[in-house]
């Protein structure tokens, strides 16, 4: 008789099958049906140039993030405004915009989400304490002293504690689409109940954008830097 741990490890092993299957499948014949979901129904621009109306700093800079990346994606945002602040100009006169975008856009979403859908397995997220596949958001409200760096000590790179600091975040709705598609089809599920469950566990203050191409191009309207984070 197989042993509990073994009958886990091996329903663990058939789960994450059925989610790289569907990730596998994000082919033209995926992607098109997606495209035609966007056209049919479109996000509010109103409140997606309105959230854009929000770039006014002296200093502008937009972050692209397509993957997870370590630390980079957050603590370079922080870099830039402890720089700024160091050099003579104040968090609240910068204006930095993140966007999230193909496989970056666990990093929107509620820990919930992260250990239901295995985003960490499915996106190749390492929770930075464990240097393991994370089973939660690892930068949303991350325990006091959570990010150190030598030489220059604790950090507050969490996505709640940038957003104090005036940073914006966005995140690619035409990756969450197809997407959740994907891992609907892996997991045997509808598209549109996997999808509404991944609007609902969006962290709070997260604007989502028609692609995360076209907020880049947006923000460098808005006389954004280019950086890229990922």
């Amino acid at each position: 008789m197989k042993s509990s741990k073994t009958r886990h490890s091996t329903r663990r092993r058939e789960f994450l099958g059925s989610l790289t299957a569907g990730a596998a499948a994000l082919s033209v014949a995926t992607l098109l049906p997606a495209q035609a979901a966007l056209a049919d129904r479109p996000l509010n621009l109103d409140d997606t140039n309105a959230w854009f109306e929000g770039i006014k700093g002296k200093h502008r800079v937009v972050f692209d993030v397509p993957r997870p990346h370590e630390l980079f994606p957050f603590a370079w945002p922080r870099v830039f405004l402890l720089t700024n602040a160091a050099t003579g100009t104040p968090e609240k006169e910068n204006s930095v915009v993140v966007v999230l975008r193909h496989d970056a856009i666990p990093y929107a979403f509620e820990d919930r989400l992260w250990e239901k859908y295995k985003f960490g397995e499915l996106f190749k997220a390492d929770d930075p304490a464990t240097k393991t596949a994370s089973t939660r958001n690892p930068f949303w409200k991350p325990k006091p002293g959570a990010y150190k760096f030598p030489g220059i000590g604790e950090v507050a790179i969490g996505i709640n504690e940038l957003q104090a600091s005036g940073v914006m975040f966005c995140v690619c709705s035409a990756a969450i689409g197809v997407y959740s598609a994907a891992v609907a089809q892996g997991m045997n599920l509808k598209a549109e109940d996997v999808k509404k469950d991944w609007m609902a566990g969006l962290l709070p203050g997260i604007q989502p954008v028609p692609s995360g191409v076209w907020a880049l191009g947006r923000a460098q309207e808005k006389n954004c830097a280019y950086i890229f984070a990922g």
